[in-house]
């Protein structure tokens, strides 16, 4: 069994056993998607790769400015991933048989109907929400990155170079911007300038995709990648090169992440009723150690402030000590000064 696929049957018996519920329950039935749920649908046809969705992006999330500005289109000569301070990026794909030029795709969150991350998290730090937005949740989040493992997509990603408060970041369809009212569609949606991504509901989306299929049969597939993949996504592609040539899997099957997982619970019960209890184990430790630490830096800077408090008033008593001699000497010198000149006086008087 691939390394993968053994943590994803792990991950999602966790679930289970964190919750008190068979995780095979949840994957006696597909769900479908909340109605009228939205999502975004790209075409691969009309992306020009101007990156212009990357900086919209960038912007209404206030990421971090990237190493090279959005208008060196230098950056497509090389493959690309999201990472943590990018929530999406394009990429370029050449010598594609049958295609007269390059194609370009926009990889993002895919926002999957039942979400590998959700079903893998004992702690349920994402929630697919009833917009079709898949959303994490930093305050319960323990950061064991297990959703790194079981996204088949390879979206989420983890602050590495944040030490104190590291967060999974990843696309959130623009969740916040647009339920409180910032936005009416996600910031790539507004940004692009030739209408290479539409944003709708996902119902609307795949009869939109279906129609231009049908009215130009020979610039598209037959087929919208997202409908049924993993049991459906919210975020769709339409292209005219097959999927797998522009870095879309082509391997993962129409069945959900938890139907994947929920058959193998009785051959790893045990494992998977600790893998739960371990990772809690480990917060535990993680956070008490985060106290003794935090204890310790406490009596470290005690301890540094006192002795500076100390080398401080070592250093005034011996100014004023130095000060005191400085003073006797000079009176010294004066008083001495004085009798010689007395002494001189009876002899200049008597010459």
């Amino acid at each position: 069994m691939l390394r993968r696929k053994f943590l994803g049957v792990l991950g999602a018996a966790g679930v289970g056993v964190a919750l008190g519920k068979s995780a095979h329950a949840a994957g006696n039935k597909h769900f479908e998607g909340y109605p009228g749920s939205f999502g975004v649908l790209f075409d691969a046809t009309r992306c020009i790769g101007c990156r212009r969705c990357e900086a919209g992006c960038n912007q209404v999330n206030g990421l971090p400015a990237p190493t090279k500005p959005f208008d060196d289109l230098s950056v497509l000569d090389g493959k690309r991933r999201t990472d943590a301070k990018t929530y999406t990026i394009v990429n370029r794909y050449d010598n594609i048989p049958g295609s007269a030029g390059p194609v370009f795709r926009k990889n993002q969150c895919q926002h999957c109907l039942e979400p590998a991350c959700a079903s893998s998290c004992f702690v349920r730090a994402f929630t697919k929400t009833s917009n079709g937005a898949v959303t994490w949740d930093g305050s319960v989040c323990v950061g064991c990155r297990y959703c790194m493992i079981a996204c088949p997509f390879e979206i989420p990603t983890f602050e590495y170079d944040e030490p104190l408060t590291p967060r999974i970041m990843k696309c959130t369809m623009c969740y916040p911007q647009i339920t409180s009212g910032l936005l009416t569609v996600p910031g790539c949606v507004g940004s692009c300038p030739v209408e290479a991504l539409v944003f709708g509901k996902r119902t609307d989306l795949i009869n939109i995709a279906r129609s231009r299929i049908q009215a130009f049969p020979g610039r598209y597939l037959n087929q919208i990648y997202g409908e049924h993949e993993m049991g459906g996504t919210n975020w769709l592609y339409v292209s005219g090169v097959p999927f797998k040539e522009i870095g879309l899997r082509e391997d993962l099957g129409v069945t959900p992440a938890p139907e994947l997982t929920s058959g193998a619970l009785a051959a790893v019960p045990l494992v998977a009723g600790l893998w739960p209890v371990l990772l809690t184990g480990v917060y535990a430790i993680n956070k008490r150690k985060e106290k003794i630490a935090g204890e310790e830096k406490q009596q470290a800077v005690a301890a540094a402030v006192a002795k500076a408090e100390a080398e401080a008033k070592a250093k005034l008593d011996k100014a004023k000590a130095d000060a005191e001699a400085e003073k006797k000497s000079a009176i010294e010198r004066e008083v001495k000064k004085a009798l010689e000149e007395a002494a001189k006086a009876p002899n200049e008087e008597g010459a």
